[in-house]
């Protein structure tokens, strides 16, 4: 498999529907699980490409240009952006589609870095070398 398709096939895509459990006081999805969602399938998508142990070291201008309604179907989409030697960055976007109708718009933003690590969690390389 090449990078391109190795890069292709990482890219991770999770729906979930916006329960008021899980708004604030205007009923809008808080900032703080957006950022945990968006976090997992960050890792979810690192992990896919790496197929090693991927740890959060950042995360980088998230811009949250729509609020997000309850009663609303939300997909997240992350894809592989940057690879590093011993790191990666992955992009998230939250799209926020009505449940009854088909519009459908960008909510969220944001990049995430992860570092690969060995069983002594020490940074190895994210992609074998080539001879």
């Amino acid at each position: 498999m090449n990078l391109e398709e190795q890069i292709a096939k990482a890219e991770t895509r999770i729906f979930k529907t916006v329960f008021p459990n899980t708004t604030n006081h205007y009923d809008t999805l808080f900032g703080g699980t957006a950022l945990f969602m968006m976090d997992e399938v960050a890792f979810i998508t690192a992990t896919r490409f790496t197929r090693k142990r991927c740890v959060t070291v950042s995360s980088d201008k998230i811009d949250f240009t729509k609020p997000i309604p309850a009663g609303t179907i939300i997909e997240l989409i992350g894809s592989i952006s940057r690879i590093g030697n011993t790191s990666l960055d992955v992009k998230v976007e939250i799209f926020i589609e009505q449940m009854y109708s088909n519009s459908r718009e960008k909510a969220i933003s944001g990049s995430f870095t992860f570092v690969a690590l060995d069983e002594n969690k020490k940074p190895i390389r994210v992609m074998e070398q080539t001879e």
